[in-house]
């Protein structure tokens, strides 16, 4: 089968590889749909993965072209979305139904064979089944739409108050869909791109600003979604908190994050909530966060077509890669169709 394997950071490869097996409890899936995540994009071009050579790809879904002896409640054809984490179900923390915070996990796309590639074989614990007639690329959406679910859960907002989200790549705008459908009447969206931002107003944000610009003192909000991770957009989701607010980080920061003494003054002063929110899963694995995540993509209440720039094949990847290493491509959600 076509697989793009990275042998190291830079180094991606369209090449052939052996066909996955369906081994006991596993099913093999004929990949659907696969999108990019921010977290790809280090992982490939910078900092490498856990091991390598390795296909990376976590964000997918697929139709179960083979079934594994044991493998029950699933056919040849069905449509699944697939959770990327394999928790040890060992740890305090898995025993807990803290499956996001596992001590000893598997992940796909970052310490084993993800969905960039034409096959994955995948344990029956990680299918989800889609409705009849969903679209596969709503499937593969399911994990950045529960990600910001699962942040949003951290202080769910009542209605009424205002939702700030920094950062509008796809968790982002999931983020502002989900909390103007909890009862947020307002939602300040922030981003470095215009063309971000007008993604921002399509998702329900009502008030948008470039990173940098200034926000008026009366715009403070109750809950702020960090989802760039940028040492910047840190300090401004802390001091854009109104009194008691909540904050929750998504971003992942590259290098060292300083905080700044008048954003420490703020949160402290204003006893202001600080949350990090790690990945997007609960108990029973992999939790409500998927379940409703995939309800509401499937019935249309979370828009995502809007946020699809490009729809390519497999064979564009190692391409596609150099083009955002060159900083030579503008682009939202990137998905590949195997």
């Amino acid at each position: 089968m076509r697989a793009a394997v990275m042998y190291s950071p830079g180094d991606i490869r369209l090449e052939d590889i052996p066909k996955p097996e369906a081994t006991p409890g596993h099913v093999v899936l004929r990949v659907a749909a696969v999108g990019v995540c921010g977290s790809d994009i280090p992982r490939m071009l910078i900092k490498g993965a856990h091991k390598m050579p390795i296909v990376c790809g976590h964000e997918f879904s697929g139709h179960i072209a083979e079934i594994g002896e044991g493998v029950e409640g699933f056919r040849v054809g069905d449509l699944v979305g697939v959770p990327p984490m394999l928790p040890c179900h060992k740890c305090d923390q898995c025993l807990t139904g803290n499956f996001s915070r596992c001590r000893d996990y598997d992940y796909f796309g970052s310490r084993r064979d993800g969905a960039y590639a034409e096959y994955v074989a995948v344990p029956v614990s990680n299918l989800l089944r889609a409705p009849e007639g969903m679209d596969p690329r709503a499937t593969a959406m399911i994990d950045p739409a529960s990600i910001a679910l699962h942040a949003v859960w951290k202080a769910p907002p009542t209605a009424g108050q205002r939702g700030a989200v920094i950062g509008c790549g796809p968790i982002g705008l999931f983020a502002i869909q989900w909390m103007k459908l909890m009862g947020c009447t307002e939602v300040v969206a922030i981003d470095v791109a215009v063309e971000k931002l007008e993604q921002a107003r399509t998702a329900g944000a009502t008030h948008t600003f470039l990173a940098g610009e200034a926000i008026p003192a009366d715009l403070k909000c109750d809950l702020i979604v960090e989802a760039a991770g940028h040492p910047s957009s840190i300090n401004t989701a802390a001091k854009l908190a109104a009194p008691g607010g909540h904050v929750v980080f998504i971003g992942i920061p590259v290098g060292d994050v300083t905080l700044e003494n008048a954003t420490f003054q703020h949160f402290l002063r204003q006893e202001v909530s600080l949350h990090g929110a790690w990945n997007s899963f609960g108990a029973p694995y992999p939790g409500k966060q998927w379940t409703v995540t995939l309800d509401s993509l499937a019935t249309g209440k979370l828009k995502w077509e809007f946020m699809i720039s490009h729809e390519l094949g497999l064979e564009e990847l190692p391409a596609m890669f150099e083009k955002i290493r060159n900083r030579s491509e503008v682009f939202a959600k990137i998905m590949f169709r195997p």
